[in-house]
């Protein structure tokens, strides 16, 4: 009887397998719809997320069109030692870097800010119309938001030009001046997503719950107390968490914005992986060459990934994982 019970039982305690399986079928047969809601997810993630990664052999590959994938020779790592030890490399990361830990440092603040200062406010009409102008950008292609970039700056009929003429100040090329790039950038990606990011932390806020605003308004606690004792530490998780997804993402620039707003004259600033890898992958038909780059970079931003999550939960005990 002794042994029969040791085999049912999986080693460590734990229950036996038909029984897991059988409580797993119960939970499917259970949420039935919200499985079936969740498989445009599932297709989503398998088609544009992990089968792209079959296209990494083409990194050690000298790939040929003619030969297909699995026709083209073997080079191992050729294309990385090649990208290593080009002049582009470290101007690509400086720059990509840059970029990135700009936005990530000036622009993680705003949207907390305009989350906190929104759920402040008391006049209905004003919050809502406040709501509605910066969650507009989200909305709008990267394309409309760059060409307003370009006619707002225009050199000639500009609307900042136009204003500097009138105070006096004689008018600036915006976009072709390398120093001017980057803070272009910067606040176009703060303007950009502020408002979108704002609805996270509107929502975790929501989830506060407000007898601890009830009781500090008991003990004579400020707005501004409750905002620094209640509102900001039960921010924390969620800014954790959004922290780990900026800082993993914060060296994978999309080429959209930055191909469409830098020009020969800003090169040396603006030139980032993303948009070496479309020239040299789309434009010169260099696969191999452009995969490598690409794999390298998101090594690079995985490896930020998780030492973010590595760190968030030394210091504030949360993370993805």
């Amino acid at each position: 009887m002794r042994q029969s019970n040791l085999e049912a039982v999986k080693p460590g305690g734990g229950k036996p397998l038909s029984t897991r399986l059988e409580a797993a079928w119960k939970h499917i047969k259970r949420d039935k719809q919200l499985l079936l809601l969740f498989i445009p997810c599932i297709l989503f993630y398998l088609l544009f997320r992990y089968g792209p990664l079959y296209g990494l052999i083409l990194a050690f590959k000298d790939y040929s069109v003619f030969s297909g994938v699995w026709g083209s020779d073997w080079v191992g790592l050729k294309h990385f030692d090649k990208f290593f030890t080009s002049r582009d490399f470290w101007l690509l990361f400086k720059n990509t870097l840059l970029l990135g830990f700009y936005t990530l440092i000036f622009g993680f603040p705003f949207p907390i800010l305009l989350a906190i200062l929104l759920n402040e406010v008391r006049i209905g009409w004003f919050k809502k119309s406040v709501q509605t102008f910066s969650y507009l950008p989200a909305f709008l292609s990267v394309v409309i938001i760059c060409s307003m970039i370009i006619d707002f700056l225009s050199p000639n009929n500009g609307l900042l030009n136009q204003l500097l003429a009138v105070l006096g100040f004689e008018k600036k090329y915006f976009l072709v001046d390398p120093g001017w790039f980057r803070p272009i950038y910067v606040i176009s990606e703060i303007w950009g997503t502020m408002g979108y990011e704002a609805i996270i932390y509107l929502a975790a806020i929501a989830g506060i719950n407000p007898t601890l605003y009830e009781a500090a308004r008991v003990d004579g606690a400020s707005r501004f107390g409750m905002m620094r004792h209640i509102t900001l530490p039960g921010l924390l998780p969620t800014l954790l968490v959004m922290f780990i997804l900026k800082t993993g993402s914060m060296i994978r620039i999309g080429y959209e914005k930055v191909l469409l707003l830098y020009n020969p004259m800003t090169y040396d600033v603006a030139d980032v992986f993303s948009t070496y890898v479309y020239r040299k992958g789309l434009l010169e038909s260099n696969y191999s060459y452009a995969a490598a780059v690409g794999m390298f970079e998101a090594l690079v931003a995985m490896l930020m990934l998780l030492s973010a999550n590595f760190l968030s939960k030394r210091i504030g005990g949360n993370g993805l994982w």
